[in-house]
């Protein structure tokens, strides 16, 4: 493939140096640094490789947003020439897309090929398909299986309600913990020194913003057994989540999510019935996957 300079921004002169990122640069970014060789030994950071995985992880938060050469190299700290050198490198192996113009920037099919083979070949969640299809059948909802991911959860696994359109989330997305009920069943899995610090982000008006309330709440969590959003991280929508308990603390995560206008006291009590015997029987399957590495 021939490369494309950018149109309305030339390349800049060649500034090529080990590392030419300013001091702490790309610190204080979400899980995810890539290092030589595991996360212990103090082994040095592979900085080559830590650079094209936070250009990646940019260009996939962005979602429909293209990204210029100019924001891309500002927002890692890089200078462009390098910037443009590692997106030409990307684009030929098909890890990032550019329009006709050269200029835009976005997120490429390598990306959705590695996560499918990631969902492929991980044994719960191929152990727990199967079941979130009989949840689905037997609520009339929607049943989500996710991961947790630093302090976000992951969605791995949805299946969705026939009675209403409107999509909550979709495979490979990502949501804040503290805000929905997935996230809430497996923070309550932790102690309280280990939630995400605050200010916490709001996706609507009954989102915990405080951690102590966000603690008080994962308290009752721990009581009950299983977690509550009311309209948390959906306006409209709420969800019971329940942690998978074959790892702890828990990594993943059942969740159904029902709109609230037609959520009874009946279909509450269903729900949570369901839900906790789904839960029993994933962590029964997951118990009897053999073969393959234990992912950690």
């Amino acid at each position: 493939m021939s490369e494309r300079k950018p149109e309305a921004e030339p390349e800049p002169p060649s500034e090529h140096t080990p590392d030419d990122r300013g001091p702490g640069a790309g610190q204080g970014r979400a899980p995810g640094t890539v290092h030589a060789a595991g996360q212990s030994g103090g082994v040095r950071e592979v900085k080559s490789a830590a650079r094209a995985v936070e250009l990646l992880e940019v260009l996939a938060a962005r979602g429909d947003r293209p990204a210029r050469l100019r924001e891309l190299a500002e927002e890692l700290g890089v200078p462009r020439s390098s910037m443009y050198a590692l997106l030409q490198t990307l684009i030929d192996r098909g890890w990032v897309r550019t329009d006709v113009t050269g200029s835009l920037y976005g997120i490429g099919i390598r990306a959705l090929l590695t996560g499918t083979s990631y969902l492929d070949t991980d044994p719960r969640v191929r152990a727990a398909r199967p079941h979130l299809d009989e949840a689905s059948q037997a609520l009339g909802e929607t049943i989500h299986l996710g991961r947790l991911d630093g302090f976000d959860v992951a969605y791995l696994a949805t299946r969705e309600s026939h009675e209403y359109l409107r999509t909550l989330s979709r495979v490979g997305r990502r949501l804040p913990a503290h805000a929905g009920a997935l996230g809430k069943a497996l923070l309550a899995d932790r102690p309280d020194e280990a939630l995400p610090p605050g200010p916490l982000e709001a996706l609507t008006a009954r989102t915990h913003t405080d951690p102590a309330g966000l603690a008080a709440d994962l308290a009752g969590v721990r009581e009950a057994g299983y977690a509550v959003d009311r309209e948390e991280g959906v306006t409209g929508i709420a969800g019971f989540g329940f942690a998978l308990r074959y790892d702890r603390p828990a990594l993943d995560a059942i969740s159904c999510s029902v709109p609230v206008a037609r959520l009874t006291a009946a279909h509450e009590r269903q729900i949570i019935g369901v839900m906790r015997e789904t839960r029993e029987r994933i962590e029964a399957e997951s118990g009897r996957v053999e073969g393959g590495a234990d992912w950690r």
